[in-house]
């Protein structure tokens, strides 16, 4: 059995009506040396007594989140909630991640971020700045969200793009490929109508379409489309034939 990696020592903060105490490392593992003192936790349930996972410097976690899976949180960032932070994860600076938010899969929040209520940041994903990700939003692959950007609703960020600047990403938006999004200019989200109801997002830097599992350009869009059914390809071939008109 696993020895455990740390204990809850006697020097303690007060945060809200919660009781945090620092944690010292019990044995060697990850850079981390035995006797190292670590940043807050609540309880042992916040960070995982195995594996790598740690807080480090002045970083708190309480309520009932979850450090864990090789997970770190550093510098003074605040993981709390219900929030759950893992598998090689990394919260850094003033980050803030609560309510039911889940940060995992190598992502990285920095600077004054906050992720909260049900968003989701994942694989190689990295959000800094100002930004923040929250609702049931969600940004995964490598994408990258940072100045004072929002990603917030039901959107969903992910491939290579960049959300940056004030730009505020919302409703059911889908930015992905290589596209930049840095104002509301930047893409059109439309809606299904004439059958399925569904929306779907025009990216203007990249000129590409997402429609449900689809991903391409507006000619191939229109060619499955008509393929499906001639009302459906009609339909499509407008709305792409009117964004050639503003891109």
């Amino acid at each position: 059995m696993e020895i455990k990696k740390y204990k809850l020592t006697e020097e303690i903060i007060k945060v809200d009506d919660s009781i945090l105490y620092r944690i010292e490392a019990l044995r060697d593992f990850n850079g981390v040396k035995k006797g190292d003192k670590g940043g807050f936790v609540e309880k042992e349930e916040n960070l995982s007594q195995y594996g790598d996972s740690w807080v480090y410097d002045d970083a708190m976690v309480f309520g009932n989140a979850e450090v864990y899976y090789n997970a770190r949180v550093h510098d003074n960032a605040i993981v709390r909630g219900k929030a759950r932070v893992c598998q090689n994860a990394e919260i850094r600076g003033n980050a803030r991640i609560y309510d039911n938010a889940l940060v995992h899969d190598n992502a990285i929040v920095s600077n004054n971020v906050i992720v909260c209520d049900n968003a989701v940041v994942g694989g190689n994903a990295k959000v800094s700045g100002n930004a923040v990700v929250y609702r049931n939003a969600k940004v995964r692959g490598k994408a990258v969200v940072f100045d004072d950007a929002e990603v917030l609703d039901n959107a969903v960020v992910f491939d290579n793009a960049e959300i940056y600047g004030n730009a505020r990403v919302f409703g059911n938006a889908e930015i992905g490929g290589d596209a930049k999004v840095e104002s509301a200019a930047d893409y059109i989200v439309f809606k299904n109508w004439w059958s399925s109801g569904r929306y779907f997002t025009w990216t203007r830097t990249n000129n590409m379409w997402k429609v449900g599992c689809f991903y391409g350009t507006g000619e191939q869009l229109i060619e499955k489309a008509y393929n499906d059914s001639e009302k459906s390809g009609r339909e499509y071939e407008k709305i792409v034939r009117y964004t050639e008109t503003v891109n």
